[in-house]
C-alpha cells in the first residue's frame, strides 16, 4: 500500500474536478477515524470518504455503504454546524506532501461570506482531519488531538494555530529541473533508490525504485531521463490507476515495471483505491468491534479443549476401575495387617496365580475398614463414569465444533453480521445480556443474508452468521429450491434461489460454500448440495446445526477474487 505525494497529487486533482461547486449535504462519522460527505454537484450526489486511520489513512470518492451511529460524535456535529449547506471552493495538495486542503465557502452568523479549510493529513499512525479557520489560521477542531506533551513542535487542539507539519527539508521534485536532481545523488555511495526518497518529497520506495529500474544500469543522463519522464507524467496528470496482485497486494497510479503479478486497472484513482481500502478497512472494523468476542471464544475453546484432556484421563483411569475392587477386597482379606496411620500395606495377591505380593496406598488418616470402603466407592465410581464421561465428551466436542464455527463466521462477517453474532451468544448464555436503557422494545430486525448473484444472474444468497443460516434454510428459502453447505466443515449456509439453476451456477454457488467455510484456503473442498425439504433442525440442536440427506457432492478450490465478481455481478 502506497499513499505517497503522487497518489495524493492525482486524488487531488481527481476531486478537484469531480467535487469544486457541488454543495455539502450531510456529514457523517461512521467510525473514530472516517468521515463521510454527501456532496452533490451537478444534479449528482457522490459520497467522499476521508480517513484518518493509521494503516488505512485515505481520501476518495466511494460507492461502499457505512453504518452510522445514532449518535453523532461532538466532532461530526462541529462539522455539521460549520459546513453542512457549504459549497467546495477548491481541493489543493500542499506541494508534494500528503497533505490536502479543502477549502469551504460559507457564512458566518451575521451571513457573510466565510472560508474554512479542512486539513487533510495523510501521514500513517500521524494521520490527522482538522478543521480552521481560513482568516484567522484557528483550528476549530480535529479528529485527533495532539497536546505539546505529545508534539513538542505543534499542538493540534481547539483555539491552537495551525502550524504546518515540520519540514524535512526535503527538495519538492516537481519544481527542479533534471541537472538540479542528478546532482544531489551520490553514484559512487550506491543505493539510489534509498537517496531519491531521502532527498526528495513525496516520493515513496516503491516510485524511487521504479526511477532507478527505468534508468537501468545507464549513465547519469538516464536517470535524469527516467526522474523527467515520470515527473512529466506528474505534471501532465497521466494517471493509470492500478492494482497488482502479486505476493502482496498494492496498488499505484502508474503501471510499474518494478512489480510482479496481475494486474487490474481502473477508469479513476477513487475507483481504484475504493476496491482496494474497501475490503481491508471494513475487516479491520469488523476486527474493532468483535475483538472482545473473539477474545472470549478462544479462551472457551481453550477451556474446552482442557476439559477434553481431563475427560480422558478419566476414561483412561476407568480402564483400571477392577484393580481398585481388587485392591479393595485384598485389603478386606488382609485387614488384621493394617492399623490407622499406615501409608501402605504388602498383601499376599490371591488373584495372582503365581501367588505374588501386592502394596496397596492407603490413606494414613483413614482406618483399615475406611480405606477399604474408599477403594470400592472408587470403583463404583469409574465403573459408572464411563458412561458419562463419553457423553460429556461428545457434548465437549459439540462445543468446540459451535466456538470453531462462531470464530470463522466472525473471520468472513460484515460489520452488521456482528451485532447479530453477539445477541446469538447472549442468547445460548455465554455472555450476559445487556440492561436495555428504556422500557421501549427495539423491534428485532430480520437477519439479511448476503446477495450475490452467478454469471447468468441468478441471486444466490448466503448466511453470514447462524441467526441468518436459520432465517434463509427455515424461512426464507422454498421447498425445492438447492442448500449447500461444505462437507463436514464449519461454513455458512447458501441457497440458490431458482428450482432449475444451471450446472455453471451451481458451481459458483458451491465457490461461495467453500470461501465462507473455515476451508476457504484449501484446495479441491468438498461442498454437499441437497434440496431445502432434505434439510432438517434436530430438536434442542445449537443454532445454525442441521442434518441433510439425499445429497451430491462436489469438489471446488475457493478462489476470493471470483467471489468479488460474483458480489459486483447484477441480475440480467
Amino acid at each position: 500500500m502506497v499513499f505517497d505525494g503522487t497518489v495524493t497529487r492525482a486524488i487531488t486533482n481527481e476531486l478537484d474536478q469531480e467535487l469544486v461547486s457541488g454543495r455539502v449535504l450531510k456529514i457523517y462519522q461512521p467510525t473514530d477515524t472516517e468521515l463521510i460527505f454527501t456532496i452533490r454537484q451537478y444534479g449528482r450526489n457522490k459520497q467522499l470518504l476521508i480517513s484518518a486511520h493509521p494503516s488505512y489513512a485515505r481520501m476518495h470518492i466511494t460507492n461502499d455503504t457505512y453504518d452510522n451511529p445514532t449518535e453523532p460524535s461532538m466532532y461530526c456535529m462541529m462539522l455539521r454546524k460549520y459546513l453542512s449547506g457549504s459549497f467546495i471552493e477548491s481541493v489543493e495538495q500542499i506541494e508534494n506532501e500528503r497533505i490536502i486542503h479543502i477549502h469551504f465557502q460559507t457564512k458566518n452568523e451575521i451571513g457573510d461570506k466565510s472560508v474554512k479549510t479542512l486539513v487533510i493529513e495523510l501521514m500513517g499512525k500521524h494521520s490527522n482531519i482538522i478543521l480552521m479557520d481560513q482568516e484567522r489560521q484557528v483550528i476549530l477542531d480535529s479528529i485527533k488531538h495532539v497536546s505539546s506533551a505529545q508534539n513538542r513542535h505543534r499542538s493540534i487542539l481547539p483555539g491552537s494555530t495551525y502550524i504546518d507539519p515540520p519540514n524535512q527539508g526535503k527538495l519538492n521534485p516537481l519544481t527542479i529541473d533534471g541537472d538540479t536532481f542528478i546532482r544531489k545523488l551520490d553514484f559512487n555511495t550506491g543505493k539510489l533508490d534509498q537517496q531519491i526518497v531521502q532527498q526528495y518529497m513525496g516520493i515513496s520506495p516503491v516510485l524511487a525504485k521504479e526511477i532507478v529500474a527505468q534508468a537501468g544500469l545507464g549513465k547519469r543522463d538516464m536517470f535524469k531521463d527516467a526522474f523527467l519522464d515520470i515527473k512529466q507524467k506528474i505534471l501532465d496528470h497521466q494517471y493509470e490507476p492500478t492494482i497488482y496482485k502479486g505476493k502482496k497486494e498494492s496498488f499505484y497510479v502508474f503501471t510499474l515495471t518494478t512489480q510482479d503479478g496481475e494486474l487490474t486497472t481502473f477508469e479513476s484513482v477513487s475507483e481504484m483505491l475504493d476496491h482496494f481500502y474497501s475490503g481491508k478497512a471494513e475487516r479491520d472494523r469488523v476486527k474493532q468491534k468483535a475483538g472482545d468476542l473473539l477474545r472470549f471464544l478462544t479462551n472457551e475453546q481453550k477451556k474446552n479443549k482442557r476439559k477434553i484432556g481431563k475427560l480422558n484421563k478419566t476414561l483412561e483411569d476407568a480402564k483400571h476401575a477392577d484393580r481398585y475392587q481388587r485392591d479393595g477386597e485384598l485389603l478386606t482379606a488382609h485387614m488384621h495387617l493394617v492399623t490407622k496411620g499406615d501409608k501402605e500395606v504388602e498383601v499376599i495377591d490371591y488373584y495372582d496365580p503365581d501367588q505374588n505380593k501386592r502394596t496397596i496406598t492407603l490413606n494414613p488418616n483413614k482406618t483399615p475398614s475406611e480405606n477399604a470402603q474408599s477403594l470400592f466407592k472408587k470403583y463404583h465410581k469409574l465403573k459408572t463414569s464411563k458412561q458419562m464421561v463419553e457423553e460429556e465428551k461428545k457434548k465437549t466436542y459439540q462445543e468446540i465444533d459451535y466456538l470453531d464455527q462462531i470464530i470463522e463466521q466472525i473471520d468472513s462477517a460484515r460489520e452488521q453480521d456482528i451485532e447479530e453474532i453477539r445477541e446469538e451468544l447472549q442468547e445460548q448464555g455465554y455472555l450476559k445480556k445487556k440492561q436495555a436503557k428504556t422500557k421501549q422494545k427495539k423491534k428485532a430486525n430480520k437477519p439479511t443474508p448476503e446477495t450475490f448473484f452467478s454469471s447468468d444472474g441468478t441471486e444466490i444468497l448466503v448466511g453470514k452468521n447462524n441467526k441468518q443460516n436459520e432465517h434463509l434454510t427455515n424461512k426464507l428459502a422454498r421447498k425445492d429450491e438447492i442448500w449447500l453447505h461444505t462437507k463436514d466443515i464449519p461454513g455458512s449456509h447458501v441457497v440458490i434461489r431458482s428450482l432449475e439453476p444451471s450446472e455453471d451456477t451451481l458451481l459458483e454457488a458451491a465457490q461461495l460454500a467453500a470461501n465462507f467455510s473455515k476451508s476457504k484456503n484449501s484446495s479441491s473442498v468438498p461442498v454437499d448440495y441437497t434440496l431445502i425439504r432434505h434439510v432438517k433442525k434436530p430438536n434442542g440442536a445449537k443454532p445454525g446445526f442441521v442434518t441433510y440427506d439425499n445429497q451430491k457432492t462436489l469438489f471446488v478450490t475457493p478462489d476470493q477474487a471470483f467471489v468479488a465478481r460474483l458480489k459486483e455481478n447484477k441480475p440480467k
